[in-house]
C-alpha cells in the first residue's frame, strides 16, 4: 500500500494511532476529574490510577528505544 510494507504500517499504527488514543483516554480523565469536582489530590489519584496501564505502555516502547530492539 503506497510502497510500504505491512510490517512499517503496523509500527506506525502502533505508534501513532496508540499514542492518539492515550492522548484521548488522558482528556476522558481529565474531564472525569473536572465534572466530578476532584480537587488537586483527587485528580492526581485519577490520573495515577486511570493511567497505570499507559505508562506501562509507554515504559516498554522507551525500553525497546533504549535497547535498539
Amino acid at each position: 500500500m503506497f510502497g510500504y510494507t505491512e510490517a512499517q504500517i503496523a509500527q506506525f499504527g502502533l505508534t501513532f494511532g496508540v499514542g492518539a488514543f492515550i492522548l484521548y483516554m488522558l482528556f476522558i480523565v481529565l474531564n472525569l476529574a473536572l465534572e466530578s469536582k476532584a480537587g488537586k489530590f483527587g485528580t492526581f489519584i485519577l490520573f495515577l490510577v486511570l493511567s497505570f496501564g499507559m505508562m506501562g505502555f509507554m515504559a516498554k516502547n522507551l525500553i525497546q528505544w533504549m535497547l535498539g530492539i
